[in-house]
């Protein structure tokens, strides 16, 4: 507490230093960042971290023996060391790295100050693979060029694959994931499509308008949570999430509720995050939206397998 305290006298306190932080799947809250050790955050891990605030970015989160269920998630802004595990600490991989004079030099540098966090012998053995002009910077056509983010889309829908993650449960447990490469571009481009999508989800960027409604006013205090939280469908009513004893966000399907990142179940760990809080309206719209991305989460990962032809992936 000391520490943080006088992080925070030193540094002004600042407004510009009030960032959003990713605490867990789908829950985005505002921190104090500094960047340095032992103060706010006790180890902030600026190394990485710093590229999130550089500039506009995204980074993957993936974790190294996983003791519980193995996942991938996205976010746009700095990340808490569980964000997306329960049990297992974060490794975050930015898909651009901003320079301030301590990065080597490299063929992909851009006069926006930023370059793809890829080797440049990965690239080069992707782009022959494909026969496609690597863009150092945004995406590509998929016709004649692809760039770093149709990489990171591919390569989040490939990790989103429900036979992907059968297929090398083992070898998740004990390493981080390995990325097949397609030499198919037609498949290439519709994986592509596929993970941008799941990446607008993830992102709360681009959320069809939802199923689930909130339908009864009310103090909207969050009293109820757990398994008790939830009423099944039945013949006279929708799946319902009740955050009190009369208040419920309905239209919620079991699978929805049930839906794990990395070990959290979703919907049940944002209300319980919430307990004895009075939810607002964006916190309500927010929960709608996390339900409808969870819902459209399940169609593109069925999806992805049906796109995918055999394993291993060519």
């Amino acid at each position: 507490m000391q520490l943080a305290q006088a992080d925070l006298r030193s540094s002004g306190p600042k407004k510009e230093n009030i960032k959003t932080i990713l605490y867990r799947p789908f829950d985005l809250r505002f921190t104090y960042h500094t960047g340095n050790v032992k103060g706010f955050h006790c180890m902030p891990r600026e190394g990485v971290m710093r590229h999130m605030t550089a500039g506009k970015n995204m980074a993957m989160i993936a974790t190294r023996q996983t003791t519980d269920q193995w996942d991938n998630f996205v976010t746009r802004s700095l990340c808490g060391h569980k964000s997306c595990a329960a049990f297992d600490i974060n490794s975050v991989f930015p898909i651009y790295l901003y320079g301030n004079g301590d990065l080597p030099p490299s063929l992909f540098e851009r006069t926006n100050g930023r370059r793809p966090n890829l080797s440049e012998e990965f690239v080069q053995n992707f782009a022959d693979k494909l026969a496609l002009k690597f863009v150092s910077d945004g995406q590509g056509n998929l016709k004649k060029t692809f760039g770093p983010e149709d990489i990171f889309h591919y390569a989040y829908a490939v990790f989103h694959s429900p036979a992907y993650r059968t297929r090398y449960a083992e070898f998740l447990k004990i390493d981080f994931p390995r990325l097949p490469l397609t030499s198919d571009k037609a498949l290439f481009a519709k994986l592509v499509k596929l993970g941008q999508k799941l990446t607008g989800l993830h992102l709360l960027e681009n959320v069809p308008k939802p199923h689930a409604t909130y339908p009864i006013a009310g103090d909207n205090i969050v009293t109820r949570t757990g398994k008790s939280a939830y009423k099944p469908p039945t013949a006279e009513s929708p799946g319902r999430v009740y955050i009190n004893d009369s208040q419920y966000f309905q239209n919620v399907p079991p699978e929805v509720w049930e839906f794990h990142v990395g070990g959290y179940q979703v919907c049940e760990k944002w209300l319980k995050d919430r307990k004895g809080r009075t939810l607002s309206y964006d916190d309500i719209e927010h929960y709608r939206k996390t339900t409808e991305a969870l819902r459209q989460t399940i169609g593109l990962m069925e999806e992805i397998d049906q796109t995918i032809p055999a394993w291993p992936l060519e």
